[in-house]
């Protein structure tokens, strides 16, 4: 299917860049009425260090914590400092959550699909297969009752967790050649893990572990046959549209997916109530600005990409179809065995059904006129 004028015209300008009525109304707060408490004399002063799972050149990713950091330290006199490590920076990425249960670190950042390989109910924590839109992971989290019951989850794990972002719904990733059936999933080698590696290990694909640095030489050299990554706006700086020009859309595997800020579950504890008031609202303030820059920069990236070479395609409706199937297949298996995983899925499984009753009849209703809109000029 051939670029065309089409796919061009469902591509949004960006305008100026700016926070989020929420995010100014929450910067609001950590400046003025929070910080009053922590200046109180006996507040304590502390020294934490946080390790991301994002490596500094993912600004956005990498800018979160630095952002929280910061909040922090303005709100609390310079009494709370964070110190910001990248992985390796001595946890690697994978043992994240891990080096935060045990006090290695205080503090960490990244996604809860890092403790799945433990317990696949982590994974609904950020995002599965065909799971919640980032809106809709939102009002789960906060006004659903998927806070409450990850809460219980993650004190088994000796962790506690504040949201710390969403990437919104991600590409589907770069490929060398273009998927038009079933059967061009066989024996692929695709660089992604997680639920969406278990989901697509059933269409025959064989799931690649690869860093994100080393995924334009696995498709430069052919070890790898696609590869998925986040966004346009994080893709671009991969440069794989040289080596894998077909960009396939969506990423149904991620479709929202929430990212957290971790913490040590008996130094969360120990904090005086005014740190933990002042870590909540930097948390939020931080995480709707992770997702607003995202929903700003990826249009302009996604034009960038396309000029430089960059095929859209679609995946086909079969395959989506086929994967649905296959996800439901594979969270039945796990429910089966893991009575944690059955209420989190069965929570948000109803909690989704019901969103998309909502945006039905007015969220897509509206953004589908809008889209043909700006489509016809």
């Amino acid at each position: 299917m051939p670029l065309d004028e089409t796919h061009i015209a469902l591509l949004p300008l960006t305008g100026p860049r700016r926070r989020t009525v929420l995010a100014a109304g929450l910067g609001a707060a950590v400046a003025g009425p929070l910080a009053a408490p922590a200046r109180a004399e006996g507040a304590p002063e502390l020294r934490w260090r946080l390790s991301s799972a994002y490596a500094k050149t993912l600004d956005i990713l990498f800018g979160a914590p630095e952002a929280l950091s910061r909040i922090v330290a303005e709100a609390t006199d310079g009494r709370f400092q964070i110190q910001v490590q990248g992985p390796g920076e001595p946890v690697p990425g994978e043992g994240l959550l891990d080096a935060v249960a045990a006090g290695t670190v205080e503090m960490g950042h990244g996604p809860a699909t890092l403790g799945m390989a433990k317990d696949p109910t982590f994974a609904l924590a950020t995002a599965i297969p065909f799971g919640l839109n980032a809106r809709g992971a939102a009002a789960w989290w906060h006004a659903g009752g998927a806070a409450e019951l990850f809460a219980e989850v993650f004190a088994k794990a000796g962790l506690v967790c504040l949201p710390g972002g969403n990437t919104g719904a991600q590409m589907g990733g770069w490929f060398r050649r273009e998927i038009k059936s079933l059967a061009d999933l066989q024996g692929l080698k695709f660089r992604i893990g997680g639920m969406g590696g278990q989901v697509l290990t059933k269409f025959g694909v064989q799931p690649q572990a690869v860093p994100g640095p080393e995924i334009y030489a696995g498709l430069e050299s052919k070890k790898l046959d696609a590869a998925e990554w986040i966004g346009p706006y994080d893709d671009e700086r991969l440069g794989l549209q040289k080596v894998a020009p077909v960009y396939h859309y969506p990423g149904f595997w991620e479709g929202g997916a929430m990212l957290h800020f971790w913490f040590n579950a008996e130094k969360w504890k120990a904090l005086p109530k005014s740190y933990q008031a002042i870590l909540r609202a930097a948390a939020a303030q931080v995480g709707a600005e992770v997702q607003a820059k995202y929903d700003a920069r990826n249009p302009q990236a996604l034009r960038r990409l396309v000029a430089g070479g960059a095929q859209l395609r679609p995946f086909p409706q079969e395959v989506m179809e086929a994967a649905l199937k296959n996800a439901n297949d594979v969270y039945g298996e796990i429910a089966a065995k893991n009575a944690d995983f059955r209420r989190a899925y069965e929570a948000m499984r109803t909690f989704r059904n019901e969103e998309y009753l909502w945006f039905q009849v007015a969220e897509y209703t509206y953004d589908n006129f809008m889209i043909r809109a700006r489509a016809r000029g």
